[in-house]
């Protein structure tokens, strides 16, 4: 990205921030326990402080999971300005060849409005209905599945439903999602390099499948407290935004809790003032208008609330005290900046050697094809003094995949994924004399994959999971015999 096309920075002190107020609050996060992998903060439209937990950093592309929904709302917030749709059209309007043999009342009744609040008359989220489901056409699995509640009366959190979005602005612009925001949103934030999921008709995914840089995040965050407008030009209009941000449904009662202050059209609701594009395991757009202030965050979190809490006790007082420039502060600056150089992620870490490695550099296992479930056929691994090299192939195919794995450090890694390359890191260590564990990180997305690897005389058994995936379906064991 060029400078050009940045958010402008600042020092926290010539916004109104103390730089200790930013100190302590990664000081905060950390003490939660809670992985966050990288932040902005945006104060008057600068960037005044931003960072990275080594070996994430700002500047990576990251699966936003449902942040996406926040853009799919932008697009329909567009479509709506250029009087393509109003959000008061009902669903089956758009698609009439793919209802269903019976049209219930309360299916007929749901308008593009209760998709875009989660108030679709649902009663479950149809996700897992549409991602796992036998039917491949999205829209008519969507349309076919049981509406038991009036539309616009509960809210139920329900990715199909940004989906629908997504699926009735193709219908209306022959265009993606993915491709109808290029020219009205992206290019003019600066936002390159941007990639989207599609389902299998190849419509966009409304409801998650963006992946883009954490400062494109605070771009489109910054946009919302702007009003739409951007470097002079008016790009979404006010009006929307002014509608989508305000609460449409309640979606609890905790006073406490960020997850009760109601739901707009996309996007929830915060405490004390303000809402967030929302993705899981800590992908956040917050914006905060009354502090006129955007953080934006990538993370992999069991606990967000936790991380906003943090937010609220330690920023957001600072934010509120002061709108104009402090006095500059050289040693709290100095401090920021030392703390913002050491944030790191360590990997697991137990024996870098085991007594018996030799016994196993170098042997070709094969897996057992009798109950055995794996991605690859065969592995391999070489330790050396300094790293192990961890390599998987396929019967049926010639190419292999290595992994270089350091030990007690992160090694950096190009991985192949479908027809992607992907930036990777991994780190290995020995549980114990037999067993050793590789612990891969995939740096665009939250995932933390495990291969847990014993050796037993000439067999080798694996275990493979995955952490911090939405649809935690991707595990195996499996036996491989040299």
């Amino acid at each position: 990205m060029s400078e050009s096309q940045q958010l402008p920075r600042s020092t926290p002190e010539e916004q109104g921030v103390s730089p200790a107020v930013i100190t302590a609050l990664l000081h905060a996060w950390e003490r939660t326990g809670q992985e966050i992998h990288s932040f902005i903060l945006v104060r008057h439209g600068k960037v005044i402080a931003e960072g990275g937990w080594k070996p994430y950093s700002p500047d990576l592309p990251r699966f936003l999971n449902s942040v996406t929904k926040s853009f799919t709302s932008a697009a329909v917030g567009f479509a709506v300005s250029e009087g393509r749709l109003s959000v008061e059209d009902t669903v089956l309007s758009f698609f009439p060849e793919k209802a269903p043999a019976y049209i219930s009342e309360h299916l007929s009744s749901m308008r593009v409005k209760h998709l875009l609040a989660m108030a679709t008359g649902h009663t479950e989220d149809t996700t897992p209905h549409l991602r796992r489901g036998e039917e491949r056409d999205w829209v008519r699995a969507f349309l076919g599945f049981p509406v038991n509640e009036e539309p616009g009366t509960r809210f139920i959190y329900n990715g199909g439903a940004s989906h629908m979005l997504s699926a009735i602005l193709q219908k209306l612009t022959g265009e993606t999602v993915h491709q109808y925001l290029q020219q009205r949103l992206f290019e003019p934030l600066g936002i390159e390099d941007t990639k989207w999921d599609t389902c299998p008709s190849g419509i966009s995914t409304g409801g998650w499948g963006l992946t883009i840089t954490t400062e494109d995040i605070a771009k489109f965050g910054q946009l919302y407290l702007n009003k739409g407008e951007w470097e002079g030009r008016q790009l979404l209009s006010e009006e929307w935004i002014t509608e989508s941000v305000q609460s449409h449904i309640s979606n609890g009662d905790d006073p406490n809790s960020d997850w009760g202050q109601g739901y707009g059209y996309q996007f929830w609701r915060n405490q004390h003032g303000g809402y967030r594009a929302d993705g899981a395991f800590g992908q956040a757009a917050l914006v905060m208008p009354e502090q006129d202030a955007v953080l934006a965050l990538t993370a992999a979190v069991t606990d967000f609330g936790a991380v906003l809490d943090q937010v609220w006790r330690v920023l957001l007082p600072a934010l509120d005290a002061s709108r104009s420039p402090l006095p500059s502060d050289d040693a709290a600056r100095e401090e920021l900046a030392d703390k913002l150089s050491s944030l790191s992620i360590e990997p697991p870490r137990h024996e870098d050697h085991s007594i018996k490695e030799d016994d196993y550099s170098g042997k070709r296992f094969v897996r057992n094809e009798q109950g055995s479930v794996a991605d690859f056929d065969c592995i391999s691994f070489d330790f050396e003094d300094e790293q192990v090299v961890m390599t998987w192939s396929w019967k049926d195919k010639k190419e292999t995949q290595s992994i270089l794995c350091g030990l007690g450090v992160w090694q950096e890694n190009q991985l192949r994924q479908e027809d992607d390359i992907v930036r990777a890191v991994a780190s290995g260590t020995w549980q114990d004399e037999t067993t050793f564990v590789v612990s891969l990180r995939i740096l665009e997305t939250a995932y933390q994959d495990t291969y847990q690897c014993r050796f037993e005389g000439n067999q080798l058994h694996a275990v493979y999971s995955r952490a911090f995936n939405v649809y935690p379906d991707k595990a195996w064991a499996a036996s491989f015999e040299s």
